[in-house]
Formats: structure tokens, sequence, C-alpha cells
């Protein structure tokens, strides 16, 4: 009964005892193991034999199969299709196997990982997968979290640890847990042994940021939040070792919760070919249907009249059942229209265009010695098609390195671009400073000299206004452990001008200014969050001075200032201006001297604001906010977050093609709009730059709602603009200076928070299409699951190909949700590349992965499917036409060795090179005219449409093969009177009349040649005329007199002029035709491509474009304010908790171009979409 109340409260909430096993495996909580392999020994051969004949082709070929196996209606041997099946089979079989290999080989190194686990009062080395929840374990410096742990205890003071989160949230930079205060003392393990605390706290989740449990011990409780946890993926940094108590193991945990499920993606043109093979198999039957109808006729009123001499086999004994045989006979010889060769050139195909990838040395990355990898050989058609591409920010549009690159101060701008000028050298002037340090003005260091003193407070408020923690290995190697890289960017640079911030207590900041030593009272720090946007310390210096120094953004702290600084405020501003302009992230500085009066009086309301028990944040806000008037402004700060090489011209590139970029980041908001302005997705020439930011269902909908009606209100006045002027001038008048507005450009910026609001079902409706209205998305400070979903999202309601790039675990993701992932290999481990389907060191590589490689295998496929179905058709209706003419009796018109090797040989190894090297336009072409991509995304190339074209063509084509010679040679006679109208004239006729034909078809199909289409296209032409002199030889039928019935066939057949000329007519008949459309359609309606080839061949010397930068900025005002920052560390550094009592290494510290038809056809796809309730009723109001 206990058991079953146990299980039943396990649903709702999780309750754990420490040091207690018995008391924990009644919940059966989940152990540590994980899995993400899809199949084991014994599952792999059924489970994967079930994948597999889920694609309707190989549930279509073992029922032919099935029928081969047949005698009474099998015309052809059963190994025509068990041997192509079975080889189709083999090798997926072999590749999903090796996949999964690697899964289980990844799945393994995790789960084999050490720990050290209190176990009976000591700590024993147990494997990751044995850890239960209840266990204490204890990890050291660099260690993953092997679980979700509450954290007990630490070597660092007050129960403080030290974590890097790159695998969950993508951010490097460090943050801070703590124990709860009770637990952190227990560092011995024979204390940790005697803890026999409970935990009640939630079930598993995929929350990252939150946590709410409580701690049960010695008849007391404590509350528990996310503070106090380490979660699994997360490494120890900077803390020697630290003990904590399994909450959630293995699948339970927060990062597995987040990690998706291993999806099987299939390309769209692989479900457009099983509706094309259910749509085949239906004509197929038909054509069964119309041939067996027509057998029981001809056996009822012909096949009867000479039964005595021409009896019906066994069991055939009445028309009716000769039909039912005849029937399932056609179906067998007529199931070429889809022969499974196709199936094998397909992957054959595919396999190529992936080693292409493999093999570019322009995606090739030689600092990283890394190259691009096709990990995946179904999708690369699918890269033709990318509509939406959702990007993370860390580390893979940036570097996540940030530097000093300018500032301004008094008034005065420094910092020049890297181009044409040295780099500083601080060495002779600082002993102190940073060799890795750049910095290219020289002016700024001799102000620093001569001892300007508004230089030297911009510095000194630089030195001590953060929450930087300073170590010092040996003298004077100082290392930095910034919570955020903002913060240790403005700290070294302060450093290196010659204010060195050495170290700190819980009341006290010593730096070195100028070579001498001074202290400064900490008296108090305001600390910094995302309301506020700015921090500060009030200090006292050694001379008794009180001063408060603020740094934040200037939209919040400009507004601060006393009224004198106006002319400074004015250039300042001017500055930030031109600081955001080239992407920077901005701060604006300030400083405020306090009386003692002032700061005892101030002091107070502090200490009596931060005691409230109620309304505590909202109190020191007005305290800290009271304080923080009339400073004096001493100038702004400049720091850039480096973007990857070449991420503004691959997104401009790939917008051009008509790509929509999402970045989907866990960063911060202020953080995340700066690079989306530095990376060029957000430009000022947009109308505006929407933040979503509501924290209720009901404000995101009013939001969303607002900004839908201001985007496509904006769009409707312009129209009626464009509409009243063309009216006017149409009218006679002229209008000189009509105001032509272009469509307004919106981006949309929307926080996790509302992101969540959005995602719910009733609302993502709405959200899709506000947010396709806009330009530019960015969605910050959002989970890996709400990646996932966003991907999720689009797939659904906008039936779009979509891809996901990312480099950390928290991308995984999306990278598995989406319809193609790719993987950068970057700082934050190789997780994302493991789970990726592509994978390269740069994000500029996409555009050449999509613009490129995609749009070239997308081309490729078509075509090849194309042709494939045209030749197919071509071969096989010659079947259906003979039927009419041989009693409907089920005889193929050509023989047997023909008909399985036409599509092996004969016709194989042409397409083939067509599928694998053929391209309209060069490469660097696709990416100078990035309109080419769009007959991709909407799937013009091959569709419904082209494959009725095209088998309208093969269909015809049967039509002339069958009748032509049909009609030539039941007339002519050979130089000696012999008639040629004999069956195996007729049929050597047909069939070198067919391969001519497809091989003629074939040469006008090539764009592109290559020795291997020459070798391929002549040699197999050769080939069948060898080949089939050889089966028509004498030497052949007498070792197989049974086997070979066409003796002679060929030398004599192929030896009349008529029968030459037969061929020549039929050829003519099939080819002009096609030759004739092609020049018509290239003269009046010609493609983008046909465009770009004209303009290579009339054009001798390629026009260089303008080199300057991309998108010049206007002078329009935003804030560059980015500060990667986290909201408590002031209360830590000044209650002392976070000062060290010893001295610790730091290594780790260091390691992070459209024609128009194209646009008709895109407006024809937008019109059809049902208009929305919104839509409706924005038509009613205008």
């Amino acid at each position: 009964m206990t058991h079953l109340v146990c299980c039943v409260s396990a649903e709702e909430e999780r309750r754990v005892r420490a040091n207690d096993r018995e008391y924990n495996e009644k919940f059966q909580y989940a152990s540590n193991c994980i899995m993400t392999s899809k199949y084991n020994i014994i599952t792999f051969l059924p489970v994967n034999l079930f994948e597999q004949f889920q694609e309707v082709a190989n549930t279509y070929f073992l029922f032919l199969l099935i029928l081969q196996l047949i005698p009474q209606i099998s015309s052809l041997s059963w190994f025509t299709t068990i041997v192509p099946l079975a080889l189709v089979l083999s090798i997926t079989a072999v590749k999903d196997a090796t996949d999964d290999y690697f899964r289980h080989k990844s799945d393994n190194q995790v789960n084999n990982r050490q720990s050290q686990v209190l176990i009976r009062g000591s700590l024993q080395n147990e494997k990751w997968m044995n850890v239960r929840v209840g266990d204490i374990i204890k990890l050291e410096n660099n260690q993953f979290v092997a679980a979700d742990l509450l954290l007990l205890s630490s070597t660092e003071p007050h129960g403080l640890c030290y974590i890097e989160t790159a695998e969950l949230d993508g951010e490097t930079n460090m943050k801070v847990r703590q124990s709860v205060s009770v637990t952190s003392e227990l560092g011995d393990p024979n204390n940790l042994a005697s803890f026999d605390g409970e935990v009640v706290c939630e079930p598993p989740n995929n929350k990252l940021d939150r946590f709410s449990g409580t701690l049960y011990w010695r008849e007391k409780k404590y509350s528990l939040t996310n503070q106090n946890m380490l979660l699994r993926g997360c490494v120890l940094r900077n803390t020697e070792a630290c003990y904590g108590l399994v909450i959630f193991a293995g699948p339970d945990t927060k990062l597995m919760q987040n990690s998706g499920r291993t999806k099987f993606k299939r390309t769209s043109i692989d479900r457009l070919m099983n509706t094309l093979v259910l749509w085949i198999f239906g004509f197929l039957v038909c054509m069964g249907m119309i041939l067996a109808v027509g057998n029981a006729g001809w056996e009822k009123e012909v096949g009867s009249l000479f039964q005595s001499y021409l009896a019906w086999d066994t069991p055939v004994n009445n028309f009716l059942f000769s039909a039912f045989l005849s029937f399932w006979s056609y179906v067998i010889i007529l199931n070429t229209v889809v022969p499974i060769s196709l199936y094998v050139s397909v992957e054959v195909i595919r396999l190529g265009h992936s080693y292409f990838i493999n093999w570019d040395q322009q995606m090739f990355c030689s600092q990283c010695n890394t190259a691009a990898e096709a990990r995946t050989t179904t999708l690369n058609e699918e890269l033709g098609q990318v509509e939406y591409i959702f990007s993370d920010k860390t580390g893979t549009l940036t570097q996540n390195i940030m530097t000093f690159n300018k500032c301004s101060i008094n008034g005065q701008s420094y910092g020049k671009d890297t181009h044409n000028t040295c780099r500083l050298d601080f060495s002779p002037f600082n002993p102190l400073a940073d060799p890795d340090f750049c910095f290219y003005d020289d002016k700024l260091l001799e102000s620093v000299k001569v001892g300007d003193s508004c230089t030297h407070e911009f510095f000194r408020l630089l030195s001590l206004c953060h929450t930087v923690m300073s170590e010092e290995k040996s003298e004077g190697e100082l290392v930095y452990k910034a919570q955020s890289p903002d913060e240790g960017a403005l700290v070294t640079a302060a450093r290196n001008f010659g204010f060195v911030f050495r170290s700190r207590t819980p009341g006290t900041i010593t730096t070195t200014e100028m070579g001498r030593t001074v202290t400064y009272s900490l008296l108090a720090i305001l600390d910094f969050n995302n309301i506020r946007k700015r921090m500060s310390v009030i200090v006292r210096n050694p001379e008794g001075r009180i001063r408060l120094y603020c740094k934040g953004a200037d939209t919040v702290l400009l507004e601060r200032l006393h009224p004198c600084n106006q002319e400074v405020m004015s250039i300042t501003s001017d500055h930030l201006n031109e600081y955001a302009a080239d992407g920077l992230r901005t701060l604006a500085l300030a400083y405020r001297d306090l009386s003692e009066d002032e700061w005892e009086a101030w002091s107070e309301s502090h200490r009596f604001a931060d005691k409230a028990t109620d309304c505590r944040e909202d109190r020191l806000a007005a305290a800290y906010e009271e304080v923080e008037q009339n400073m004096m402004l001493l100038g702004a700060t400049a720091i850039e977050d480096k973007l990857q090489e070449g991420v503004p011209e691959t997104i401009a590139v790939l917008s051009l093609a008509n790509i929509k970029i999402w970045v989907l980041t866990g960063d911060k908001q202020e953080t995340a709009v700066n690079i989306g302005y530095s990376c060029k997705m957000l430009t000022d020439d947009m109308t505006e730059v929407f933040i979503i930011s509501g924290h209720t269902v009901q404000s995101v909908r009013q939001e969303l709602r607002s900004v839908w009606l201001c985007a496509h209100c904006t769009r409707l006045y312009t129209v009626g603009l464009r509409i009243n002027a063309k009216l006017q001038m149409t009218g006679g008048q002229k209008l000189r200076n009509v105001c032509m507005i272009e469509v307004g450009e919106f981006a949309l910026v929307i926080n996790g928070h509302s992101l969540a609001h959005a995602l719910e079902a009733d609302m993502e409706a709405e959200f899709v299409s506000t947010a396709c209205a806009c330009k530019a998305v960015i969605c910050c400070r959002v989970t890996p699951l709400q990646k996932a979903q966003v991907v999720e999202l689009i797939k659904k309601r906008k039936k779009a190909v979509t891809l996901a790039i990312g480099d950390g675990a928290n991308d995984i993701s999306m990278i598995k949700s989406a319809h193609i992932g790719v993987g950068i290999s970057g700082q934050e481990g190789i997780q994302a590349v493991l789970a990726s389907d592509y994978s390269f060191s740069q994000f500029r590589f996409l555009q050449r992965l999509l613009l490129v490689h995609g749009r070239w295998s997308y081309l490729r496929m078509c075509r090849f499917l194309c042709y494939f179905f045209y030749k197919n058709f071509a071969f096989t209706m010659v079947h259906f036409w003979f039927g009419f003419f041989c009693g409907f009796s089920a005889q193929t018109v050509y023989d047997q060795y023909f008909i399985t090797l036409f599509n092996i040989v004969y016709t194989s190894l042409p397409v083939l090179a067509m599928g694998i090297f053929d391209q309209d336009v060069p490469d660097h072409r696709s990416l100078e005219y990035p309109k080419l991509y769009e007959p991709g995304q909407l799937n013009l190339l091959f569709n419904k449409r082209e494959f009725f074209i095209c088998i309208a063509q093969g269909i015809y084509t049967s039509v002339v093969l069958f009748f032509v010679p049909y009609a030539v040679l039941s007339n002519a006679t050979q130089s000696n009177g012999v008639p040629l109208a004999d069956y195996q004239t007729f049929a050597v006729t047909t069939a070198t009349a067919l391969v001519i034909v497809v091989s003629v078809q074939i040469v006008l199909d090539t764009g592109f040649w290559t020795v291997f289409n020459h070798v391929f296209v002549w040699g197999s032409l050769g080939s069948y005329f060898i080949i089939m002199f050889a089966l028509h030889s004498q030497t052949l039928f007498r070792i197989f007199p049974n086997q070979f019935h066409f003796v002679g066939s060929a030398q004599s057949t192929l030896l009349q002029p008529v029968v030459w000329l037969t061929i020549a007519l039929a050829t003519a008949i099939c080819i002009v035709p096609v030759l004739a459309f092609r020049f018509l359609k290239l003269d009046l309606k010609p493609q983008l491509s046909d465009t770009v080839r004209y303009t290579q061949l009339v054009r001798q010397k390629r026009r260089k474009p303008p080199e300057g930068r991309l998108g010049a900025r206007g002078g329009s005002r935003r804030s560059g304010y980015a500060f990667a920052h986290q909201e408590g560390f002031g209360e830590l550094i000044t209650s002392g908790k976070n000062m060290r009592l010893s001295s610790l290494a730091l290594a780790s510290f260091a390691s992070r171009h459209s024609s128009s038809w194209i646009d008709t056809l895109r407006r024809k796809k937008h019109t059809h979409t049902p208009p929305s309730g919104r839509q409706m009723a924005l038509k009613s109001i205008f």
C-alpha cells in the first residue's frame, strides 16, 4: 500500500532521501544510464526492415517478387527483382547500422565515465550509469556534472562553486551556484555519510532556469531554488571540489528532457516519390486491366477457333481465367515503369553529392584543420529547397570573444580600425599589462601618460565598477574571473592603460594606478539587473572622498545626468551612434560625488530596504534610483563581440536567395539585438524593430496583434500611395515629387517567457503570421526545447523546408527537429556535430553548402528523375502497344536479356553521370546570382506537373518507337526479296531505336560535360551493340540453345539499310519536337539560369562588384547597449561569500540576385493561402 502511494505521489512530486537507496528504489526512478541509439543486436533486423518497408517502393517490389515466383503468370525470372531489392535493403541496413553504432559508442563513452560516489561512508569509483537517485557524489575541478544535483557543500567559502553551462544554454561565461547554508559545512565524507535529509521537489521537467523544492532535515525545512542546483552537462570550473545529492538521473535530467528524439528524416522528393509510385502502380493496374479485358475478348472470339492444336496451358480452362492470369503477367512485364534500379541510382547519386561536399576545399578551415562533412547521404537535394534557417548566436554567428574596440572620453573619441595601423605595445609603459590585449590608437595611451584627469577617472571607473574576481598566480601574473566576457574585456582594458584591478575583499578593492597601489573602501554595490540595465559601486578613496561610479545602457544612464552635461552628452551620443552603427556593444560611464551626510542618509535607507521582508526588490530599486541621479558623464565604451568571418555577407546573400533567417539564442535580449545589427539582420533602414516581452497570455497576444496590424497597415498605406500616384499620372497630371515609399521592413524580437505563451495552441497561428510578416526574427532567452518547438511550428504551419544550425549541446533539439541539421565544430564540444546531418567549422560556409552544393544537388536529382521516368515509360509502354498485336498474350517485345540489361547497363551510367556531375552554371555564378536558388524553394524542377510532362513525352516516344518500325517493316523486304516483317527483326529494330533515342535525349539534357559523361554516354551506346552481337552469336547459342533464341538476329537486321532509315526516322520524330520546344522556350521565356549562361558567353571579363560595407546605417538613434551580466553578484561580493580562502589555478578560464515567372509563382503561392481572421477584419476596415 505504501509503495502504491509513493508511485502515485511521484507523478506530482519527487521525494529523495539522501544515502538511502532502499527507500528511493521504491519509487522506481530512472537510472543514470542514457540511450540515444535506435537498435540493439536483437531488434535491428526486424525494426530496420519494418522501417525500410514503410517505403512504398520497397513494399511494391516485394509484391512484384512474390508475383514472379508464380510460374503461371511470370514471364520474367525472379532474380531480376530479388537481387536489386536485396542490394538496396542491404546497403540501407549497413548505413543505418553504422549510424547507430556511433550512437552506441557515444552512449557507452558517457555511461562509462567515472564518478566518485559516497557508499557506506567512503568514496568509491562508480560508472555514471550506476549512479542512482539519492546518491551523494563528489565532483572535482573541470569535471562534467553526472546528474542533476543538489549542491551540498564545496571547498569554496560559503558553499559556493563556479560552473560553465555551455552544454545547456550555449553561454561560456561562468555562473555561480551556492549550497544551502545548513549543508555548506558538510565537506567531510564522514559528515556527509550521516546526512539523511529528504528533498521534496517538482517532478522531472525541461525548464533549465527554474527549480522548486524543499529540504527537510533535523525537523527543519529549507527552500531550494535553481541557484542550489548543478545540472547534468555543466562543467565545474575554478572549484577544487564539491559534493552533490542526485535529484534527477539519466533521462529525467533537464539536459535529456531538452534533447529531443532522433527522427528519421526524408526529403520532399522522397515523399513525392512515394505518392508517384502509388500513382504509377494505379496506372499499371489500369493498363493491366485493359490488356486483360483485351485478352478475354481475344480468347473468346479468336483463340477458341484453334483450341484443337493450340490448347490453353494448365490450369486455364476458360477465357476469364486466362484474362485473370494475363492481368498479373502484364503487371510483371510493365513494372519497369519504376525499376528498382531507380532507387539504387538515387542512393549512388546522393553518395556522390556527399563526397563533393566532403572534398570541397573552399569549405575547409585551415585554422581548425576541419573539412566540411556530409554526415548523411539522404538529404542533399533538400539543401536546395531551404526557406527558413534557424541559427544559434553564440559560437555560431559570433566567436564569443569580446574585445575593447573604441571609447569616448569627455567628448573625444578614441580607437582606430585595425587596417594599416600598428598595435600598441603596452609592456614598456605597464609591466602588468595583458600581452594579449589589442588596441590601435596611440592618442589614448598618450592621454593616460600625460595625466589627463578625465581619462584617468574613466579607467579608474572601469577598474572599480565590476564584479570581477582576480587571482594572482604569481607576481604580476593576473587572471580575471569574470562572470560575463563584457566585464572581463573592460577590466582588462583598464589594466593595460595603467589602472590594474588586483584584488578585493568584502569591503575593499585594491588597484594599481599608474604603478601606485591604492586600496578603496567598497561601501556598496548597486547590482545590475535587466530592468535597471546598469550597475554602480560606491567607494571611499584613501583621502576619504566618497564617489559613486556607474556604467550602463545609454538609454537609461543619460537621462540621469546633471543638466550641466548637455554639451558632452550631445557629443558622446553621436559617438555612441557611430559605435552602434559598427555593431559594437556600448556602455555609458558616469560618476557622482557624495558628501558624508548624503552617504549616511542613503546608507540608512538602503539598509532598511535590504532588510525588508516584503517588496524587498522594489524597495532596493527605489533606493538605487534615489542615489543614481545628477551624475557627471565620463564617456562611453564600445566592445566588439567578434563575429565569425563572413557572417554579414553570408546573411546578405542568403536573404537575396529569399531564405528567412531566425536567430534562436539563450542569450540576453540586448546582446542578441546588437549581434543582429552587427551581422546586418537588423538595420536602421527598417521601419520598426518590435519587441515582444509580455509575461501573460493576454499581453503577448495584444503585442502580437499590434505588430501584425502595424506591419500590414503600413503595407496597405504604401500600396494606396502607389495606386493614387499611378491614377493621377494616368489622368494627365504629372507628379514630380511623388514619394514612392517602399514597403516597410520590420523585425521581431521576442523573449523566452513571451515565446512560451506564443507557442500555445490557441496563439501559435498569430505568432507565425506576425513573425512571417517581419524580415528578421530574433528569439532570445529561449530554452533548447523552445528552439525545437519554433522549428516544428514553422514546419507545420508554413510547410517549408527548414535548416537549423548550431554548435552546442543546447542546439541539439532544433538540429534534430529541422529538416536539415547543421553542426558547427566550435568551442562548445562536438555534441551538435554528432547530432547533425552536415558539419563544418564556419557559418560562412553555409552559403556555399546551400547555394552551390544544395542547388546543384536539387537540380541534378530533378533532371535525373525526369529523364529516368521518361526513358522507362518509353521503354515499357512499347509492351502495351504490342499487346494489341500479339493477342494480349503477355509476350514481350524485347528478349529478356535486353529487358534485364536496359536499366543496368545500357542506360544506367549516362544518367548517373548527369545526376552526379551536371550543372547549369558554375559555382561562382550560383553565389553571384542568389535568385537562382528560388526554383528549388518553389519546387519547380520536379513536381507532379513535371512528372506528367515526362511520362507524356515517354508515352509519345513509345508510340513512335513501336508504330514507325511496325509501319515500315510490315511491307519492307531484304535485298534478296525476303520480307523483314518478323518478330525478331522488329524487336532488334525497336530496341536499337530505343537505345539511340534515349542516348540522344540525355545528350540534350546534359548541361555540363565531363570526361565521365563522354565515356559513359558513348561507352554505353557502344556496349549495347557489343553485347547484342555477343548475345545473338552462334557461340552462345551452341552452348545454351534454350536460353538464347535470337541467334543471328542482330547481324541480319542491322545489315539492312531500311532498318537504319527506320531508326533515323523514329529518332528524328522523337527528338525534333523536343528541340523545337526548347528553342522556343529559350527565346520566348528564358529562365534566369539561361540568362546567366548567355551572359557568360558574351562577357569576356567579369565586372567586379564595388567593395564597401554592406548596408551602411543611417543616423537614427539607438542604443548599442549590451551587457551579458547576471543579477546577484554584487550581494555576493559585499557579503564576502565569494572570497577565496586559497589560490586556485584558472587554466580553463581562457578556454570559447529575379525573373518575373518566379515572382508570379510566389505571388500565386501566397494568394492561395486562406486569410486569417485578422486579415478579414483588416479588409473590412479598409
